[in-house]
């Protein structure tokens, strides 16, 4: 249904007029919290900004203003009685590319559209994959405690990893951060194995030296290494448990790059525990951050990481621009190029 509220028009030309820069609602700019504070002046050349603590103050001054919300980390929590408050919001334009968090049906049915940033945060993703994996393979944490340990006097000689180089890598979910782990597995000259909605090319296939395995099962039990590329929707939620792991090899390592809730986050931690399968390497959990006392922080054949996928700095300013990108185009009367449609 549509958003524009007629006996607020008049008071919206008064602001468009007063200030040509459209005004974006973000929840804070500090380099702790929030969008990195040094990102200021490059949201600034294009719109006003407006944060969440000074909005909550006063929300009928500001409420007329906005068009936008620029989500990062998943705030400013979007519900209903925010959407309600926003007669003049265009589009929510979100940090990253997931967007499970995000009540689509309910967002679209204000009238307001949703954008992300894809293809930006490509590399340094499937960057963060490998260093999962060769951080777990190779004991790096470990070695790391025990290279810097007071009370070591000597080093453990018996103490082995596993190697990458020739192992074979079960990728689930070849999409395009899927196919850049590929293309840097194929230079650990590792055998590829993939799982995903839709087989990719015989040239694709081929550039990369990956084997398509249309049932998941078959993945998973050749896998050294299976890591998790996949979105969060209904149909991938929770779909590595019980007996997923059970059918993983017993030296084989789960790497999770997604979302936490791809996986039975119970299922995997009785899996390593029993040593169904060696290690897990998470960049992702369920919920972020885990309770403190919850066992998977305790496992010595864990390593994880705090949702660090796409934090460098090159990655998180051209993310940055991505939106802004997104949001001008709005302004201006364009499709967003990055608009999230309801499948």
């Amino acid at each position: 249904m549509c958003r524009m509220n007629p006996h607020h028009s008049s008071c919206y030309m008064i602001h468009q007029t007063m200030n040509d820069q459209a005004h974006v609602l973000v929840y804070k700019l500090s380099e702790t919290e929030g969008i990195p504070e040094r990102f200021a002046e490059l949201i600034k050349k294009h719109f006003n900004i407006i944060y969440c603590e000074e909005f909550l103050k006063n929300e009928k001054k500001h409420a007329e203003k906005i068009q936008f919300i620029f989500q990062w980390e998943g705030y400013p929590r979007i519900d209903e009685k925010l959407l309600k408050s926003l007669p003049h919001l265009k589009a929510i334009i979100n940090h990253g590319v997931g967007v499970d968090h995000l009540n689509l049906p309910l967002i679209n049915s204000f009238g307001v559209k949703v954008a992300n940033t894809p293809h930006v945060v490509d590399n340094a993703t499937a960057e963060m994959g490998m260093a999962l994996m060769l951080a777990s393979a190779r004991n790096i944490l470990e070695g790391q405690k025990v290279s810097t340990s007071p009370d070591t006097k000597m080093y453990p000689l018996n103490w082995f990893g596993v190697e990458v180089t020739g192992a074979t890598l079960g990728i689930i979910g070849m999409g395009r951060i899927g196919y850049k782990v590929a293309q840097r597995a194929k230079g650990f000259e590792m055998r590829i194995l993939y799982h995903n909605r839709n087989r990719r090319t015989e040239e694709e296939e081929r550039l990369v030296g990956a084997c398509y395995c249309a049932k998941i099962d078959d993945l998973l039990l050749k896998s050294d290494f299976v890591m998790i590329v996949v979105s969060l929707t209904p149909q991938t939620s929770k779909m590595i448990g019980e007996r997923e792991l059970s059918l993983m090899k017993p030296n084989a390592t789960l790497i999770n790059i997604s979302r936490g809730g791809v996986i039975d986050q119970d299922a995997l931690v009785k899996a390593l525990q029993n040593g169904v399968i060696r290690a897990a390497a998470l960049d992702v959990s369920e919920p972020e951050p885990l309770p403190r006392n919850h066992p998977i922080l305790h496992l010595p054949n864990v390593i994880l990481t705090p949702h660090i996928g796409t934090a460098t700095e090159k990655t998180t300013h051209e993310m940055l621009e991505k939106m802004i990108e997104n949001a001008v185009a709005a302004v201006r009367g364009f499709p967003m190029p990055d608009e999230v449609l309801l499948s």
